[in-house]
């Protein structure tokens, strides 16, 4: 792989002219289909093999003329205190805010709280609500059925009733903050410093965009065709962008090491492919396998999210193996900064440093490598703390209930809640088949006794039947909230007895409703949650057997991966579910996890951790076949590897960051999780256990069973037959090519190959 690598850094360094021009034709070719595709369909939410899926599915056959799609409003009037909402001019004043609400072009139906003896009307008599139903969905509503709505509220307002607006009708795009705007701009200070020079530092973050604008409008334009809603693209934005950053800067850095040793520049973009390129290749591919293993959690939005960004990793790493060396070659000497190339205008590069002064990775590694013990203890023990708030997280997704209390929905929610009970915003939805009963009135009446029975539900409505009437609806409003326990108690006490009812009656009972989805959809996490674990973890331990050629190491990455990924969700547990800290993060509403966070963050952190593992331990690797000692190739490591390991963790930790300004809970709860996940998994996992680890283990790190190393293949990730080759070959140009006096690296530069059999397979004996 290294050669292959090798030879095609120096092809796009050579014709990179040529190269560049593919990329930017393939993205304008890409931007023209996005920009005349037709528009993305809306989210198909689908639950394969739930109940309340199944329930779905029965209303969309028996009940066709119901518009599910349809979007919703539910506007709530409540009467000043001390006043009743049924007094005659408070009446009047409702009356003539439903009747314009129903007058909109896009309006179906508008219910008249006051009709069926005041079933729109609190037991009190303090508030109502009138439900409002629309022929087109949540993301078809027009700016003014919007405009319509609040004005509707306002009318009401001004007739002096307290009036706010709940459902999907009012959905509106959530504010995302400057989440992409931050991550850049802190991308752009850290590359900066990084390389000491503006040019440097743009090309990592030019030929990202590069990447992610292909990935992203390839999704736009494929999206009628495989069914992409527009929300498939959020993933592979935020993945591409940031992988496609670290990519090019591993690369990049590669680059300058290589020219810092006196070699030609092709040779250098070759070097730097055929190695960081090699890393990246890799790196990419646990990526990918942990996006593409999203799909066995078998919810078709999840599993096109995922196959959408994995399509965008894999654009991201060709880009860095292709446009970055030739974009390399045309930066030239300005890859380094102005007073490096003044003070050598021959080559533009630094001077070999003779005094070898240590830098802060050299540093770091020598302090870990003295007290590995302690450091071990410290980190383990630091995230087993941080993880214990795992063990009572509670699963749900969100609601009006999470919404920002200043929002008109939440003060919507909250005033059924008062006015009619907590389980008045999630109300269970019965849907009772009959074709089995000989008795379809009796089964269906029978249903909703069992229900009344049931401990937990509070109001029962009478069944509604379609128009062949065999098959009919109930409604059930529970005591509790739709995200407390209690509820979760009553969908599953209601579907235990749904056998004992269709023995008796023929009747067939599915529970469904949105809070019945929202049960089934964390219950389809938590099944899936261990399935997918083993899965990407099994794959992505073959995969780093193949570029470490070791056992422990690739184990060693796994279980830091899991420390990191529950430590992460401890803190997030504790800030949303807890409510610590929560005012410094913004949270306004405690609650539920949010369902999808586990396995979302599982594959997106395992992907990214990999990314810094291969990074970082592909320079010890490389070290240790080429002659030095653990202890040596440990500190090489990190005084390689460690500034730009850094680096990209900050910029991943910046962009993910930005997200904890959006209003949105669920979007917060992502950008909080994903940025702690790194910051731990970066700093604590892969800069402090890894050097600590194996710095205990010694050369039984690098041990492979020799019947396993004869198996697998040799992928050679950290260029060995590369380097042979070159020195073997005299290849490269001028007195300073591979060949040259710094044609090796390491104690073995002249050649490396010699030590190979005994570094590929020491024997696990001794330190």
């Amino acid at each position: 792989m290294a050669t292959f690598l090798y030879r095609l850094g120096r092809l796009a360094f050579r014709r990179r002219r040529s190269f560049a021009l593919v990329w930017v034709a393939l993205l304008a070719a890409v931007g023209i289909a996005a920009s005349s595709a037709s528009s993305p369909p809306d989210d198909d939410f689908a639950l394969p093999g739930t109940e309340a899926q199944q329930a779905f599915d029965v209303m969309e056959e028996r009940f066709p003329d119901a518009n599910a799609e349809g979007a919703t409003a539910r506007m709530v009037f409540r009467a000043p205190d001390g006043e009743k909402i049924t007094a005659t001019d408070h009446r009047a004043a409702v009356r003539e805010v439903v009747g314009e609400l129903g007058g909109e072009d896009q309006a179906a139906m508008a219910s008249d709280p006051y009709a069926q003896g005041g079933a729109g009307v609190s037991k009190d008599g303090s508030t109502a609500y009138s439900s409002v139903t629309y022929e087109v969905g949540a993301m078809d509503i027009t700016d003014e059925t919007r405009e319509s709505i609040e004005s509707a509220a306002q009318q009401g307002r001004d007739a002096g009733l307290e009036v706010e607006t709940g459902g999907d009708a009012l959905f509106a795009e959530p504010d995302m903050g400057n989440g992409e705007i931050f991550g850049i701009v802190v991308a752009a200070i850290v590359l900066i410093l990084t390389f000491g020079s503006l040019i440097a530092a743009g090309l990592p973050l030019v030929t990202a965009l590069i990447g992610v604008g292909i990935g992203v409008s390839g999704i736009a334009a494929l999206g009628a065709t495989l069914g992409l809603s527009a929300t498939t693209s959020t993933l592979a934005m935020m993945i591409g962008l940031a992988v496609g950053i670290d990519y090019a800067l591993f690369i990049a850095s590669r680059y300058r090491a290589e020219l810092a040793e006196g070699r030609e520049r092709e040779d250098a973009a070759g070097r730097a492919v055929g190695t960081a390129g090699s890393a990246v290749v890799f790196a990419g591919l646990t990526v990918v396998i942990a996006l593409v293993g999203l799909s066995v959690v078998n919810i078709p939005m999840l599993t096109k999210m995922g196959l959408a960004a994995a399509a965008t990793v894999v654009i991201a790493v060709l880009v860095a193996i292709t446009l970055v060396p030739a974009a390399l070659g045309m930066v030239g000497k300005r890859i380094f900064g102005r007073k490096i190339r003044a003070a050598n205008p021959e080559t533009g590069a630094p001077a070999p440093d003779p005094a070898g002064k240590p830098n802060g990775g050299t540093r770091w590694a020598a302090l870990v490598r003295r007290r590995p013990w302690a450091v071990l203890v410290t980190a383990v023990l630091g995230l087993g703390a941080l993880a214990v708030p795992v063990g009572s997280m509670e699963l749900g997704l969100p609601d009006e209930g999470n919404q920002p209390t200043d929002t008109t929905q939440r003060k919507a929610y909250d005033m059924l809640s008062e006015g009619f009970g907590p389980g008045f915003n999630g109300p269970l939805l019965l849907v009772v088949d009959t074709r089995g009963s000989e008795d379809a009135q009796g089964a269906a009446k029978q249903v909703g006794e069992e229900l009344s029975k049931v401990d937990g539900v509070v109001t029962v409505a009478p069944p509604m039947f379609n128009k062949s009437g065999d098959t009919a609806t109930i409604s059930a409003v529970p005591a509790s909230g739709p995200s407390d326990t209690q509820t979760e108690e009553v969908v599953h006490d209601i579907r235990d007895r749904a056998g004992d009812i269709e023995e008796n009656t023929g009747a067939k009972v599915l529970v469904s409703g949105a809070t019945a989805v929202a049960i089934d959809f964390s219950q389809v996490m938590n099944d899936a949650l261990a399935p997918y674990l083993a899965l990407v973890v099994g794959l992505a331990f073959v995969l780093l057997m193949l570029v470490f050629r070791s056992v422990l190491v690739p184990l060693k990455a796994a279980l830091g991966f899991l420390l990191s990924v529950l430590a992460a969700l401890g803190t997030v547990v504790a800030v949303f579910q807890w409510g610590w800290l929560a005012d410094l993060v913004g949270v306004e509403q405690t609650g539920p996890i949010m369902s999808v966070m586990p396995i979302i963050m599982v594959g997106v952190i395992f992907g990214l951790a990999m990314d810094y593992e291969v990074f970082l331990v592909t320079r010890m690797r490389e070290a240790y076949v080429h002659g030095e000692s653990p202890g040596e190739a440990i500190t090489s490591g990190f005084k390689l590897g460690a500034r730009v390991v850094t680096a990209a963790a900050v910029i991943m930790i910046s962009v993910f960051a930005g997200f904890i300004g959006a209003s949105e809970a669920m979007i917060k709860m992502m950008g909080f999780g994903l940025a702690v996940a790194i910051l731990l998994d970066a700093f604590v996992v892969r800069m402090a256990l890894v050097p600590a680890v194996l710095t205990l283990l010694g050369h039984r790190a690098w041990w492979l069973p020799r019947w396993l190393d004869r198996v697998l293949p040799n992928v050679d990730v950290e260029g060995e037959k590369l380097n042979k080759a070159l020195t073997d070959g005299g290849g490269g140009s001028g007195p300073e090519g591979p060949g040259g006096p710094q044609g090796g690296s390491g104690p073995s530069d002249g050649g490396p190959g010699d030590d190979v059999p005994d570094r590929r397979a020491p024997e696990p004996t001794g330190v």
